[in-house]
């Protein structure tokens, strides 16, 4: 028999043995004869040439030092996603592209720190154009001045970009369409992130749902624009409910999502078998 192959699952220093939902791929996986491992992705000691894949998960601390997450992505002689694709998908001006592309997707302005401010008068949301996890996000009501908080993040050199708010997450929330190499495998619903009394949106309540038509077209449609030929390792696509009721897309997330497998029954399984695909 030959030697299993080695996959490493990179995380970050708050979530060293992978975030709890993470953790459902390694036993489908050593099931599949694959050892699997967590890997914290800014450890020096790690040789990644070691392992025959490197898949990046809960790398969730990158927003603030993008650039060596990069470098680091770049590093590694076998990753996916891919750093390409990672390189594209860490800054949401990605989304003047699906735009450009007839992909519907939430209203977007993008100001740059060397540009004036200038709040808008309806409800919005501001954040920085590089963050995840609604770090530094911020809802403000119809008339109220979100200056102070979007001159904060553009004095400090990020690029904001902000957007109406989509009143019907309030009752509908957003549903995360994800595929696993480039085939749908289930749906979650995640209520409103950005509500009063909301500690943390690690406390938003996610449940199983199942894709319309509609959301799983728009999702096709999305991921289209990635700049990557291959159907990528796994995808999220989040979409709420646009003004007209109609499905448009919140964020493209292709590179560290959580992909909630314990919400579908056989979620972990049909990932660790993408996994297995893509080794071979």
């Amino acid at each position: 028999m030959g030697a299993r192959p080695r996959v490493a699952l990179a995380t970050f220093t708050g979530f060293p043995q992978l975030w709890d939902d993470d953790r459902l791929l390694l036993g489908p996986l050593d099931a599949l004869g694959i050892d699997a491992e967590p890997a914290v992705w800014d450890d020096p000691a790690l040789d990644w040439a070691s392992y025959d894949l490197v898949v990046v998960r809960s790398t969730w601390d990158y927003t603030w030092r993008r650039e060596a997450f990069l470098d680091w992505a770049a590093s590694v002689p076998a990753l996916l996603n891919p750093v390409e694709v990672l390189a594209w998908n860490t800054d949401k001006r990605y989304l003047a592209e699906l735009a450009a592309a007839g992909v519907p997707v939430v209203p977007t302005t993008f100001v740059a720190p060397d540009e004036e401010y200038d709040p808008p008068a309806y409800e919005h949301v501001v954040k920085p154009t590089v963050s995840a996890g609604s770090r530094d996000t911020a809802r403000f009501a119809a008339g109220e001045d979100s200056r102070d908080h979007a001159e904060r993040l553009l004095a400090a050199g990020r690029s904001v970009i902000v957007q109406p708010y989509q009143a019907a997450v309030d009752e509908a929330g957003e549903t995360a369409v994800i595929s696993f190499a480039g085939v749908h495998s289930h749906a979650a619903r995640k209520g409103a992130v950005l509500v009063p009394g909301l500690a943390s949106p690690h406390d938003v309540p996610i449940t199983g749902a199942t894709a319309t038509p509609e959301q799983l077209e728009v999702a096709r449609a999305a991921l289209t624009v990635v700049p990557w030929d291959d159907p990528l390792l796994y995808a999220r696509v989040d979409v709420v409910p646009g003004t007209d009721g109609e499905p448009v897309v919140m964020e493209l997330e292709v590179t560290e999502p959580s992909l909630f497998l314990a919400t579908s029954p056989g979620a972990p399984e049909r990932l660790a078998k993408a996994v297995r695909t893509h080794l071979s």
